[in-house]
């Protein structure tokens, strides 16, 4: 699907602030680690995650979705009553209902006539709303539309530290909840509008996707546990990622070539290294963010691209292809170009 009158206006993110190693969860977790006869440093090796991040004690989702916002739209410039609509993406909520939307709507004291909703589709969220606004946009039905996530990783990362600490944990039970340990803390805001609306905005140009359900049961979580087949979903993940991959080469011109910076859902070093050499994605492309901020969901796709822009990275007219792939299991790739 591509598009013709698409722009980001502005994009924003915000750290969580306080920096959490995973030496630190390690120590926390050495009473089972030594008694399943496991290495001490193994949530560092096995994932290359060095550190993650956390918002304060008692920061919803919601709240810090607002941080990002006010942050983007302060840098756009535009009345928030010309909003149209606003869609969160959180996989963290503050509560099953009221929406993490309306709550953030709330927060931004946008216009009654702003539409708000949540669009929840595991770590791929961010994307599938940038293409739902972004249609909303092309069929003239709103001018400017706002995406928003907020991740944070203290409670259920808590949570799982204190069931792997009970004498009766298994070996399979500390594998299948590792994946949780990688979580991060993050938020992100993109204003998305008509491309006549911003001239010095970035074209949106359209995205791809591809769905794989046959591999739902590989990763599921609830706001205190995630248990997920780690090497199984890595694999399957490749899989559609490939197919995926091969639809934006038809569709959007792709190669590893053509493409001047690649921004990807980042899970861990094995995830990020294998999904390169399986696409031939050049790494010197790729600004790695894994280490230091750990998987941070729906987040990680514009946090990963924001930071790119702040290092220089992405530059006007750069073609930027976005990739990430969900538990569920679905991929999208989408091309702006900045």
């Amino acid at each position: 699907m591509k598009f013709a009158n698409v722009s980001i206006r502005t994009l924003a993110h915000v750290d969580a602030p306080h920096r959490v190693t995973s030496a630190e969860l390690s120590a926390r977790l050495s009473p089972a680690l030594n008694r399943l006869g496991i290495r001490p440093d193994v949530l560092e090796s096995a994932s290359g995650v060095v550190a993650r991040r956390y918002w304060d004690e008692g920061v919803q989702p919601s709240q810090a979705a607002t941080l990002a916002a006010e942050k983007a739209l302060a840098e756009s410039g535009v009345d928030r009553s010309k909003i149209g609509v606003l869609v969160s993406t959180s996989v963290c909520r503050d509560y099953v209902e009221p929406s993490v939307a309306c709550l953030v709507h709330g927060n931004l004291k946008l216009s009654p006539d702003c539409m708000n909703f949540d669009i929840g589709n595991a770590c791929l969220a961010f994307l599938n709303g940038m293409q739902i606004v972004g249609n909303m946009i092309e069929r003239g039905q709103v001018d400017y539309g706002l995406i928003v996530d907020g991740e944070g990783a203290r409670y259920v990362q808590d949570r799982t530290i204190e069931r792997l600490l009970l004498p009766e944990t298994t070996p399979k039970e500390f594998r299948e909840q590792f994946a949780t340990l990688t979580l991060g803390s993050g938020s992100a805001a993109m204003l998305l509008c008509r491309s006549e609306l911003a001239p010095d905005g970035h074209r949106f140009v359209g995205t791809v996707s591809k769905a794989a359900t046959e591999y739902s049961h590989l990763c599921r979580g609830q706001v205190d546990k995630m248990e997920t087949d780690g090497k199984t979903l890595l694999l399957a993940g490749l899989a559609v990622a490939a197919t995926t991959w091969a639809e934006a080469q038809a569709q959007l011109g792709w190669s590893g070539e053509a493409i001047d910076e690649f921004v990807l859902h980042q899970v861990s070093e094995p995830h990020t290294t294998m999904l390169c050499e399986q696409l031939g994605l050049p790494r010197e492309k790729v600004l790695a963010i894994y280490a230091e901020f750990g998987n941070i969901g729906p987040a990680s796709v514009p946090i990963a691209l924001s930071k790119a822009v702040e290092a220089g990275r992405v530059k006007k007219g750069s073609r930027v292809g976005l990739l990430g792939i969900g538990s569920g299991l679905n991929c999208s790739m989408a091309e702006v170009i900045w």
